[in-house]
């Protein structure tokens, strides 16, 4: 069973929400940071991001940088512009885009879940990217960065949210500045705090949607707390939960993630062609088009866009090797185009579906060769991945719309009652 909890959030006082907060700071180039934050010096990137506090060339992981982010945070709460809530609470948060909602309970999860597989990854994470937020987290004594969680929807908690949504005024409601509408409703009442606590119990399987760094970085600070603090303090330790945002499935929205490519490999657009042809049919389209079905892939090379549909003889049924980007690394990007590991692979990029098939085409035009666009991985093949206990390829789920960072905070020291 899960173990979710409601926490005393510090969030921002009224009338600063807006102003204050911000796109998650992976979501940012180096640059990009600098001028959102030059230009609004009042939101939360500047604390997600110290490094922009300093100089362009500043050593972005060196101690002080962190450092600066503590006390930029700190110093935030003690004048008030956060403020934090009297008793444990939970908060419902709804981020409507394009005419479409998603809601969420905003609460904290536990590490030890994580640990024993009741919160499920389905990614593999990078030391590199890892050690940055547990640097942040633990310098600033704080989680600043919800991770977005999910589970197979219950009847009895999608009823009591949409009864809150319906009843209560919420303490914040803006539109961001990519132009989602954010409304956040406080939930205080005792019996509705119990009643979302013990539904959750009934729950066996949480997901990472997004956030796989995140998670993990605040579990490793948690248990470094625990060591550090081992036979000094009785009981569960706030640093024993992390910042979580958890969703229903059906309430997600998985984007296409494509993928653009440098060159052919040394081969002409013909042999290209001719190797494609083995496992797809491929077919001339008219315009830019997303693929509808699983299986069916877009195509942009050298100003045309082609369909391409994959023969049944290169489909499986595996839950990893099924998903259409392993599909297309194991029989397009590895054997035709020598792209061994995108991980790391340079003459490969990533596109996430937000910025549209325009986006391909400008690539295209700029720096890459050719460009696929991708049917999105659905909620359901992303639970199947994580329940065989599998790992997905990188760049295989993109969600939308992101949760902001600067509306909750979980302080981390001390301990749970």
């Amino acid at each position: 069973m899960a173990d979710i909890r409601p926490f005393k959030s510090y969030r921002p006082a009224e009338g600063k929400a807006e102003t204050i907060a911000s796109l998650p700071y992976d979501v940012f180039s180096r640059q990009e940071a600098y001028e959102k934050v030059k230009k609004y010096p009042d939101c939360f990137l500047a604390i997600d991001r110290p490094e922009t506090q300093f100089e362009p060339e500043h050593d972005m992981y060196a101690p002080e940088v962190y450092q600066k982010a503590h006390d930029m945070l700190w110093n935030q709460i003690e004048s008030g512009i956060f403020v934090q809530d009297e008793k444990p609470c939970y908060y419902i948060y709804e981020q409507t885009m394009n005419g479409r909602t998603q809601t969420g309970i905003v609460a904290c999860a536990s590490i030890d879940d994580y640990l024993n597989g009741v919160i499920k990854k389905h990614e593999n994470t990078r030391e590199e990217k890892e050690q940055d937020r547990i640097n942040h987290v633990y310098t600033c004594e704080a989680q600043t960065g919800p991770i977005f969680l999910c589970y197979r929807k219950n009847k009895l908690l999608s009823e009591l949210v949409d009864r809150i949504r319906e009843v209560d005024t919420p303490v914040y409601d803006f539109v961001s500045e990519d132009g989602v509408k954010n409304r956040v409703f406080l939930v205080d009442d005792q019996e509705e705090i119990d009643t979302i606590s013990r539904i959750f119990t009934t729950i066996d399987s949480i997901y990472i949607a997004d956030g796989h760094h995140r998670c993990a970085s605040a579990v490793k600070v948690g248990l470094r707390k625990r060591k550090e603090l081992q036979g000094k303090v009785r009981g569960k330790l706030e640093s024993d939960l992390f910042l979580s945002v958890l969703f229903a499935d059906e309430d997600l929205y998985i984007m296409d993630y494509n993928r653009v490519v440098k060159d052919l490999n040394g081969l002409t657009k013909e042999e290209f062609f001719d190797k494609l042809s083995v496992g797809f049919e491929v077919d001339e389209a008219n315009a830019a088009f997303s693929p509808a079905n699983k299986g069916e892939f877009a195509l942009f090379l050298e100003d045309k866009w082609y369909k391409l549909t994959a023969k049944k003889a290169i489909l499986s049924e595996d839950p990893v090797e099924g998903l259409d980007v392993s599909t297309l690394q194991g029989n397009v990007l590895g054997p035709i185009l020598g792209i061994g590991d995108p991980r790391t692979d340079k003459r490969i990029d990533f596109v996430g579906g937000i910025r549209g098939l325009s986006e391909l085409e400008k690539r295209c035009h700029e720096d890459m060769k050719l460009a696929f666009a991708m049917h999105p991985t659905s909620i359901s093949e992303l639970f199947d991945v994580a329940d065989a206990g599998l790992l997905m390829p990188p760049k295989s789920t993109w969600f939308e719309p992101k949760l902001l960072s600067g509306l909750f905070i979980h302080g981390i020291n001390g301990t749970l009652k």
